[in-house]
């Protein structure tokens, strides 16, 4: 028994020699960046991150030549929902003359994109929409609770730092948009328009316009020395602007809860149910939405009925394990049973109302990794560049933060007409945003994968192992919401915390009697975090990820423009 504590001290020994090492080379690091003050202002925008993704398609007129900008236009940009409404505002704000083209400018209705984390409230507050969370009925959000076995534990953000207006903030997606493209079409230099981009227009290489149609049919042409695509995850338009590798891991179905209280007020609600998460948020004073993630590339339809086929071939082995009788389920009944199990009892009238009401929305779980086509003349962002798995919440929080990087890019410049020069200059864009873009979008990938159940041992410890770490209080648990909540944009310290929960789980198994069998499951825990993160990692781009200041592109001039 002596030699075995010793041999546990030893391997402790170890363990935070080997965090210790980690954590000074990340200090150094963070010294170095803030000792370098020659290039002052773009350091300071390794801080705030930065997202771009270009497409490009051939689409000008025959025997049409290019009117050199005759519109006036500075920017067009191709979409109005968040990431387009608000870069409307910003470079309108900064004097650019805009032009933004949006398919429906309508309210839009959707289940997603209804939770800003604090550090997107902050970027919100840095574009000067902070208003646009007003009069919407949106909801303070000051952290999760999660669920798991009958247990719970409370994460709060760690706000303490900030004003006390900073939060999270959850509401209605299409009155939060409807709010921005108000505030942006004050500005008498922005332009917006409901008309279906149909082609970006290329001359010898360069997008110089797009070729949209109008609401009423016409066919029409824009032109502009920039043209922006943010027309979301269902771009038509980035294909020839990036290498789109989407990847289609789960769907969610929603429902809206009525007039009902949630366990934890002010707080999201993740229960680690079997196959994968369900998740509960307020969207207003009187409304609960319901997120079911459904692993899979497609949820059957629930008009025609295939729906219920799939609760019922997909989601009965699960109503079996709480000894329902198969032969009494039917389609409402084996919905509310199979999900139930795991919801917490204050929500069950709610969620079997909302049920019964009938009204289940689905939207695919896109993910694709950033990897633009540098274009001149063109740029990619929002959800048609990058999108991660909402689970985190997080998509809104990288495209903010994208549009605060690219307004610091764009404000030296006052002529946007050499494309070339433009586009080399930009490049630092893929760069400057990591530290938010790849610490999100590496956490949400992760997570998820942590969080959705498995018949493999090996993760079933891990899944445990994260929610008693995360339980664990202090910096094990305001670590990682600081880095889920876009408070502290780190990839190391990302990485760290991740292995930490794979040896916070072999530490679980092994002590106080390890056995082979247990010594083996640890190893294979250890395994299966490595394969998780690191193919996130490598998608993200290691060295634009842990080493930024040495791409050169960071250190590019602003093209001087006679």
């Amino acid at each position: 028994m002596e030699m075995f504590f010793d041999n546990y001290i030893v391997g402790t020994f170890l363990v935070s020699l080997f965090a210790f090492l980690f954590l000074f080379i990340l200090r150094r690091y963070n010294n170095n960046n803030n000792n370098n003050n020659d290039n002052n202002t773009r350091k300071k925008r390794f801080e705030t991150g930065y997202s771009r993704e270009i497409k490009t398609q051939t689409g000008a007129g025959k025997g049409e030549c290019s009117p050199g900008n005759g519109s006036g236009d500075d920017v067009i940009i191709v979409g109005a929902g968040v990431a387009g409404a608000a870069l409307a505002y910003t470079l309108g704000k900064d004097g650019r003359r805009v032009h933004v083209i949006e398919r429906d400018l309508t309210e839009p209705d959707r289940i997603v994109g209804e939770l800003l984390q604090p550090g997107g409230y902050l970027k919100l507050v840095e574009l000067g929409l902070e208003d646009c969370v007003e009069d919407i009925d949106a909801q303070r959000v000051l952290g999760y609770a999660l669920f798991k076995d009958g247990r719970n534990t409370k994460l709060s953000y760690p706000l303490g730092k900030f004003q006390a207006d900073v939060s999270g903030r959850s509401f209605h997606n299409g009155r939060f948009i409807q709010r921005m493209r108000e505030k942006a079409a004050t500005l008498p230099n922005a332009k917006l328009e409901q008309g279906t981009v149909t082609s970006l227009l290329e001359e010898k290489g360069t997008i110089i316009g797009v070729q949209y149609k109008t609401k009423d049919g016409e066919e029409l042409r824009a032109y502009a020395p920039l043209t922006i695509v943010c027309d979301g995850c269902f771009s038509n338009l980035r294909r020839s602007l990036c290498n789109p590798k989407v990847d289609v891991p789960s769907c969610f179905v929603g429902l809206v809860l009525e007039n009902c209280e949630l366990p934890f007020s002010n707080h999201g609600h993740v229960i680690l149910a079997d196959p994968s998460p369900i998740l509960f948020y307020p969207i207003s004073s009187t409304e609960v939405r319901c997120l079911v993630d459904v692993p899979g590339k497609k949820v059957p339809s629930v008009a025609n009925g295939e729906m219920a086929n799939h609760l019922k071939t997909v989601v009965a082995q699960q109503v079996s394990c709480i000894d329902c009788p198969l032969q009494t389920l039917f389609y409402h009944g084996l919905m509310e049973e199979s999900v139930l199990f795991q919801v917490p009892p204050e929500l069950r009238d709610a969620f079997i109302a909302a049920v019964d009401k009938g009204n289940i929305r689905t939207m695919p779980n896109r993910s694709m990794p950033a990897d633009p086509h540098p274009t001149p003349g063109a740029l990619l962002m929002g959800d048609a560049f990058n999108m991660r798995h909402p689970l985190t919440g997080g998509g809104m929080t990288v495209a903010l933060s994208d549009i605060v990087v690219l307004r610091d890019l764009l404000r030296p410049l006052h002529n946007l007409h050499d494309a070339a020069s433009l586009t080399s200059y930009l490049e630092s864009f893929y760069t400057l945003r990591k530290p938010v873009a790849s610490t999100i979008n590496t956490l949400a990938g992760a997570l998820y994968k942590v969080f959705s159940a498995s018949p493999d041992e090996a993760r079933k410890e891990m899944r445990q192992a994260c929610f008693d770490y995360l339980s664990l209080g202090g910096v094990f648990s305001t670590g990682p919401v600081a880095l889920l909540s876009g408070l502290n944009p780190q990839p190391l310290s990302l990485v760290l915390h991740f292995f930490a929960v794979a040896i916070y789980g072999v530490g679980r198994l092994i002590l106080p009697f390890p056995s082979f069998q247990r010594m083996w499951i640890g190893a294979r825990l250890i395994w299966s975090a490595s394969g998780i993160i690191f193919p996130i990692i490598k998608a993200e781009g290691v060295r634009q990820m842990f080493f930024p200041a040495t791409v050169p592109a960071v250190y590019r001039a602003p093209p001087v423009v006679n």
